[in-house]
C-alpha cells in the first residue's frame, strides 16, 4: 500500500520535480504540473494522456478514477493510494514527468 509518504518521495525523486502549494493540494512539477497530491493524502491526480488514462483505469480501475469534468477529459485521473502499491505509484508518476519534462523542453 502507499501513502502520502511514498507519493512524495518517489514524485520528487524524478528529475527536476519540485513541489509547492496549489489551492488545497501540493503541487509537483517540472514546469508544468503533472501531479497534485490531496490534503487528506488518500488520494492524488495525475496528467496522463487520455489514452494513457484509459489504458490505467482499465487495468486497475480499484487504483486509478478518471476525474469525472473537463480536466478529466484532458486525462487528469484520480489514483487511490490505499488501493496503490509504491510500484503503481512509481510507474504512473514516471509516466506522467515524460509529459511534464517534454513541455520544459519546448520552451
Amino acid at each position: 500500500m502507499a501513502d502520502s509518504e511514498s507519493f512524495t518521495r518517489i514524485a520528487l525523486a524524478l528529475p527536476g520535480a519540485t513541489s509547492g502549494p496549489h489551492f488545497d493540494r501540493t503541487a509537483f512539477k517540472v514546469t508544468r504540473t503533472f501531479a497534485t497530491l490531496a490534503a487528506d493524502g488518500l488520494s492524488a491526480n495525475l496528467k496522463f494522456t487520455p489514452d494513457e488514462q484509459e489504458f490505467k483505469c482499465q487495468l486497475a480501475p480499484q487504483v486509478f478514477e478518471a476525474i469525472n469534468n473537463g480536466w478529466g477529459r484532458q486525462g487528469w485521473t484520480t489514483i487511490w493510494l490505499g488501493a496503490a502499491t509504491e510500484e503503481d505509484v512509481a510507474a504512473a508518476l514516471a509516466m506522467v514527468h515524460v509529459h511534464a519534462v517534454g513541455v520544459a523542453k519546448k520552451k
